[in-house]
């Protein structure tokens, strides 16, 4: 990795543990993804002020965060968008660049630290696969260009008809060859699901030999969000990525203090819980 991309990645990681807060769930032009952010202004502003390590959005909503004159978090920005979280499977499954023959333009204006794409690996839908190594091999040339760290974050995905639209998998087996694809293509940074069973999350952190940020999909039970978090941790993970846990979250702060508490101090849930409750 170069200086510069060195750089960046030090704008993004403090003390190599990380938490990004993901609010870029507007490009899945799925309406169930928007409840909390209908007044993305307002949360992007609560989100500044929360102070996580980073913020993670679209090109067209990156304006209000670096418009912001004051300290604020880092910004990862998205580069792709593609069909795989709508509640109706299509005939056809597709993920594209924002932009094909520029792809990291939008992220160099926008001063980001670091760029994301999907890896999805979907039943019987080959296809999508395909595209998405062919958007990371762009990606990956861009980047190493223009000294940008390129986070991948690789999906297993249910079968059609199994869970929400094409939820997402835990399962260890498959999901550690698709980690190992995603370094292989030129992973800087891993974002990946948490494992069904905890304790083999540390195989996903093997196969990844880069920093590992934890996916937090759904809105969970705050308690049982921080127990797991800080289990995660224990097992290799270099902070997070919540969304939805975040953001769909009574009091977003609060949230992320406790969550930095794990991230950045070592605190058990138990004692994130209390930093929580306490407020």
């Amino acid at each position: 990795m170069s200086v510069t991309s060195k750089v960046r990645m030090n704008r993004l990681f403090r003390d190599g543990k990380c938490l990004d807060v993901a609010i870029d769930h507007g490009i899945a032009n799925e309406p169930d993804f928007l409840l909390g952010l209908e007044n993305i202004a307002h949360v992007m502003q609560s989100l500044i002020a929360a102070r996580p390590d980073a913020i993670q959005v679209n090109y067209g909503q990156a304006d209000l965060l670096q418009q912001c004159p004051a300290r604020k978090p880092a910004l990862v920005m998205r580069t792709d968008v593609g069909n795989a979280y709508n509640a109706s499977r299509h005939r056809e499954m597709w993920a594209v660049l924002h932009n094909p023959d520029e792809p990291i333009l939008a992220a160099l204006q926008m001063d980001a630290a670091a760029v994301v794409v999907n890896l999805y690996l979907i039943p019987d839908e080959p296809g999508i696969l395909r595209m998405c190594i062919e958007n990371i091999g762009r990606l990956r040339q861009a980047c190493e260009r223009y000294a940008m760290p390129l986070m991948v974050e690789p999906l297993v995905m249910a079968p059609a008809g199994q869970g929400a639209a094409y939820g997402s998998l835990g399962d260890v087996e498959k999901m550690v060859p698709l980690v190992r694809l995603a370094r292989e293509l030129g992973a800087d940074i891993i974002k990946a699901d948490p494992t069904d069973n905890t304790d083999d999350f540390h195989r996903v952190v093997e196969a990844a030999r880069c920093p590992t940020l934890v996916r937090g999909g759904g809105k969970g039970e705050i308690g049982a969000v921080l127990a797991k978090s800080a289990a995660l941790m224990a097992q290799g993970a270099s902070g997070m990525v919540y969304g939805r846990n975040v953001y769909q979250h009574e009091n977003p702060s609060r949230v992320v203090k406790a969550l930095m508490a794990i991230i950045h101090q070592g605190a058990s849930g138990a004692q994130a819980l209390d930093i929580y409750q306490q407020g």
